[in-house]
């Protein structure tokens, strides 16, 4: 039991994060029907699995937050702001009692007591379930009684396989209203017959006070692995009528469902009379237009359905550890093909090139998870704080498809959010006075990832006041961190912020400036094997760049040679390959050069790498690398190809060489450094601008 329950902390944390972000896309488009569709389903979908433990408190909890969106998506009530900040304290406290579902801590059933009186304000609840109106059919007059529905439902032959009992759903349906049941039987022979197998679907008729979407919600968990027809009739109280009974009862057990343009038409020769003998008066209702709630085949079904199982992260991490191996051990037999020049040999080194490659994909693709997921849970701290300052934000992000393992975005959540409240809080500045300095009255913040070598970098940028570099310098004197003769760079002045205690804020708030969390953000970021750069400018702003390295370290890689030396470029990056004389590089004082009728500026890596000797060939190979928004040149003497490398992290003697982020082994045995175009880039524009004063 305690496996179960931790399954369903583990999906209702799940759904309460996807919950959390439909909430936020609909604040920003309240008119957005499919986010308003999408929170109704999430809350019914979490309301179901409570249930389905036994969690009452918590099924009835969201039961009711459910019921004000489905009065939203039914148009009976406005989208408010009270009513947004209502559900977002409420989803605050179902993260604390998916936990504490008893509610055994007086605060949560302090809390508890408290949301449900103010959701129970927004539905007009008293005691007991208010009775929902039926909006959604339309009618020429107002109608006292109940519709009757002709419901098909068909599940696939692989329900039970995920635990389905759709005699269940049926059960529910009928618990709707009077009905007729006809069960049908999809004829088979003994040789085709699986127990496995779901062979039965049935014909519904109902009749309900309740609305389309009602019917719609009882089929939730199966729709993607069933097949559902939903049909208004064309009268109210055929269920009773007894012509009709005995028609549709006709088809019980047969192999098709019924045929609803037969039903119609004996709805027009009996719909009178099932009026007449109705227990009270009730106009007919014709029906403008029939709706299918879904049609789906079979076959369209199964494509839809997806199973995942939960796996120990330990044994992902042995898995990436023997892929690595096997990529290792495949560059080796590829490198012995191309030397006994076998061709049985060589196709069988490509078949396990191939396979080794698919097999590193699959192992990345199960442990890596984009960054967005991260980034999401930002947007409502954003909201929160922004608001609780009185400042106007707005939240962009960048390169959310980026990926990382997941303990590492579970380790980087607490600082980043840090640094987000300090920019809000100490960054931004009021929109007052944004206005005052020419700025718009909304601030930005900005959190953008990329890819570049084998490391991530994440960088968290606002447009706000900045940093004084002056005052950072006079504190930390104050504090005997520096002398005062002593000379520092901004980079180094901007490290003191990182000091333990080390706080410029005049006034200690709720949100930051206690002089405690900078030094535990740089802490937990050099414990993932990163490092945390500062840089900003008065009345311009200020970013804040992490680095940290790719913990899954096989990528592709163009291998090359400069100075008989051994490189890889990842793959990642490069744009594409030239080949240029020498001489037309040296001569090139602005460090520009045409290609494809483009300037692109270049690097000559064997000037920077210190090379004094030139190469002996007279032509050398120019790659051209995406940075960021711009295509820079690295000039390489030899590229050998493609190279796939299990990347290993460097020693001591490579520590501050951060333009290099990391080593493989070639199939030879022989080593080759892997390096970070993105750094490669930055050094040589500070170098250049060191030249130019």
């Amino acid at each position: 039991m305690d496996e179960m329950k931790e399954t369903y902390i583990q999906e209702a944390n799940e759904l309460l994060e996807n919950l959390e972000s439909s909430l936020l896309s609909l604040e920003s488009n309240p008119n957005d029907g499919s986010n308003i569709e999408q929170v109704f389903r999430v809350m019914h979908t979490l309301k179901g699995n409570s249930s389905m433990f036994g969690l009452t408190k918590i099924a009835e909890f969201v039961h009711d937050l459910e019921t004000i969106y489905d009065k939203i998506r039914q148009n009976e009530m406005q989208l408010s702001k009270p009513i947004l900040d209502t559900t977002l304290l409420a989803l605050d406290h179902l993260n604390k009692i998916i936990i504490d579902s008893e509610l055994e801590e007086e605060d949560n059933q302090l809390n508890h007591t408290n949301l449900i009186a103010q959701i129970h304000t927004f539905i007009g609840k008293s005691g007991s379930v208010e009775k929902k109106e039926d909006s959604s059919v339309e009618t020429e007059q107002d109608v006292e009684g109940p519709i009757t529905y002709h419901v098909m439902f068909a599940p696939d032959a692989s329900i039970f396989l995920d635990g389905t009992n759709p005699l269940i759903l049926v059960s529910e349906l009928t618990g709707l209203g009077k009905n007729i049941v006809i069960p049908h039987f999809k004829a088979q022979s003994i040789e085709e017959f699986n127990p496995l197998d779901c062979i039965t679907f049935w014909d519904v008729f109902i009749e309900t006070d309740k609305s389309i979407d009602d019917i719609k919600d009882v089929f939730v968990f199966v729709e993607d692995s069933s097949t559902i027809v939903i049909n208004e009739l064309k009268y109210t109280n055929l269920v009773s009528n007894k012509e009709f009974g005995e028609y549709v009862s006709s088809y019980m057990f047969k192999e098709k469902s019924i045929d609803v343009n037969e039903i119609n038409e004996l709805a027009d020769k009996v719909g009178e009379s099932s009026v007449k003998e109705s227990s009270k008066a009730v106009e007919v209702t014709p029906v403008k237009a029939q709706t299918e709630a879904k049609v789906t085949t079979k076959k369209e079904a199964k494509e839809k359905v997806l199973s995942s199982i939960r796996v120990s992260s330990d044994k992902l991490d042995e898995l990436m550890n023997l892929v690595s191996e096997l990529v290792t051990t495949q560059a080796s037999l590829t490198l012995f093909s191309q030397k006994n020049e076998s061709p049985e040999l060589e196709v069988i080194s490509e078949n396990i090139e191939k396979l080794s490659r698919r097999l590193r994909d699959i192992a990345f693709g199960m442990t890596l998870v984009p960054i967005n997921n991260m980034f999401s849970r930002f947007q409502r701290l954003v909201r929160d704080v922004s608001n609780s300052l009185g400042k106007e934000v707005q939240f962009v992000t960048e390169g959310g498809e980026t990926e990382l393992d997941k303990s590492i975005i579970e380790t980087l959540t607490d600082p980043l959010m840090h640094i987000i409240r300090n920019s809000l809080d100490h960054g931004l500045e009021l929109p007052e006075t944004r206005e005052e300095q020419n700025k718009p009255r909304k601030g930005t913040v900005k959190l953008k990832a990329f890819y570049s070598g084998i490391s991530v970098y994440i960088q968290i940028i606002d447009d706000g006041k900045g940093i004084d570099a002056e005052i950072i310098r006079n504190k930390a004197i104050a504090k005997g961190f520096v002398s005062p003769e002593q000379e520092l760079s901004d980079k180094e002045i901007f490290d003191f912020i990182f000091y333990p205690g080390f706080s410029t804020a005049e006034v200690v708030t709720d949100i930051s400036g206690r002089g405690v969390g900078m030094d535990v953000v740089k802490r937990n970021i050099t414990d993932l094997k990163g490092s945390i750069v500062v840089e900003s400018a008065v009345g311009v702003g200020t970013t804040l760049t992490i680095k940290l390295p790719l913990s899954l370290s096989i990528i592709d890689g163009l291998l090359v040679e400069i100075a008989k030396v051994n490189y890889i470029i990842p793959l990642s990056v490069v744009n594409k390959c030239y080949e240029v004389s020498n001489s037309e590089m040296k001569g090139n004082f602005n460090k520009l050069l045409v290609l494809d009728d483009k300037q692109i500026p270049f690097i000559n890596i064997r000037r920077e790498f210190g090379y004094k000797q030139q190469p002996d060939e007279e032509k050398s190979q120019i790659i051209v690398v995406s940075d960021a928004d711009r295509k820079v040149g690295i000039s390489v003497d030899h590229i050998v190809g493609e190279y796939q490398a299990v990347v290993k992290p460097i020693g001591k003697y490579y520590k501050n060489q951060d333009f290099i982020s990391g080593a493989t082994i070639l199939g030879d045995g022989s080593i080759a450094l892997v390096m970070d175009s993105h750094k490669i880039i930055d050094l040589y524009t500070e170098h250049s601008k060191l030249e130019t004063k």
